[in-house]
């Protein structure tokens, strides 16, 4: 068997098994990233996604509404809606950088919440493990009021629980059937998952909140797929929110290609790698490094107060809605 790639032409490596690994992954959990991997001016279907720029705040959102089988299949994510919220200042330790993200992340919150009521909050991850702990980290910044409404204490718009389910090398079990037992158990409206991403591109990281309606497939996006938190597995509406902390090796090398391109200039070395797809260049990429570090995804240096940041700013959009009465 040979490799496909127009610029391979030796026998299969040693390391081709890891890099067909790296290929059968999914590069991004971001549906932004999917759909600017495709060509642009490329017509797909089913897909439609519109953009506002505010530049009060420099703060982007791109909302991509996928409504057909065929547009599922060529963005590579379910049918449903995706709202990625971006902006500088999430990465700034300005003690005002979060209220526009905050109070976007809630606008979008809410309108998908819809009229249910009753929400159970999901902080998935490894709270030992810091580019991992946002879901935890959300948690512990909420304002749980489930337990204040039974006993009449306080009067709020919504019933809010909260739960950190931990991961399996914990517990010894899924987040998901830990979940299942919850729901069955207080019976919410509706359940809001809150986890890391993996980014297929640098400049995403710690920076952008991606706000689904389609529930999540925990571990995708790093290769350790776990079993998914959907609307047709846990039997009630599922909503998931995340921020990309983390990103493969290969998909740096891969940034660094267009850094080589400009620099190459208009030259045939340029041409023959603008030819290439995303996966070939991916591919390219993998057999770039060492076969160890083609499984490995990286951190920011300052991760620590990113997740505190990111996390405190989630929960405060989440907050907001006690405060909302229409």
């Amino acid at each position: 068997m040979k490799k496909t790639s127009a610029y391979i032409s030796s026998e299969i490596t040693d390391n081709e098994k890891e890099v067909m690994e790296m290929l059968s992954m999914q590069r991004t959990d971001l549906a932004v990233e999917l759909r600017e991997e495709l060509d642009e001016k490329e017509m797909i279907p089913g897909v439609h996604v519109s953009t506002r720029i505010n530049r009060d705040n420099d703060m982007k959102e791109t909302r991509i509404d996928i409504d057909s089988k065929e547009g599922a299949e060529k963005i590579g994510k379910p049918i449903g809606t995706y709202i990625t919220i971006e902006s500088e200042e999430l990465r700034c330790s300005d003690e005002d950088y979060h209220e526009p993200m905050s109070e976007s992340l809630y606008r979008h919150l809410k309108e998908m919440l819809g009229n249910s009521r009753k929400i159970l909050i999901a902080g998935l991850g490894n709270r030992g493990v810091t580019p991992d702990a946002l879901g935890p980290l959300v948690v512990d910044n909420l304002y749980v009021t489930r337990h204040l409404l039974k006993e009449e204490i306080v009067q709020c718009p919504y019933e809010i629980s909260a739960i950190s389910p931990g991961v399996m090398a914990q517990t010894g079990m899924e987040s998901q059937e830990i979940l299942l037992a919850v729901i069955r158990e207080i019976q919410p409206e509706v359940l809001v998952v809150i986890d890391a991403l993996a980014a297929g591109n640098s400049n995403r990281l710690n920076k952008t909140i991606q706000l689904a309606d389609t529930g999540i497939a925990p571990g995708s996006g790093v290769g350790n797929h776990r079993k998914a938190i959907t609307e047709e597995t846990m039997g009630i509406k599922v909503i998931a929110i995340g921020v990309p902390t983390v990103i493969s090796v290969p998909a740096i090398v891969d940034d660094a290609m267009d850094v080589m391109l400009e620099a190459f200039g208009r030259n045939g070395t340029r041409q023959a790698i603008e030819e290439f797809t995303e996966e070939e260049r991916y591919q390219l990429a993998c057999e770039m490094v060492e076969p160890y570090l083609a499984n490995m995804f990286v951190t920011p240096k300052n991760i620590d107060e990113a997740i505190k940041r990111i996390s405190f700013t989630i929960s405060e959009a989440i907050n907001r809605l006690q405060h909302s009465y229409n």
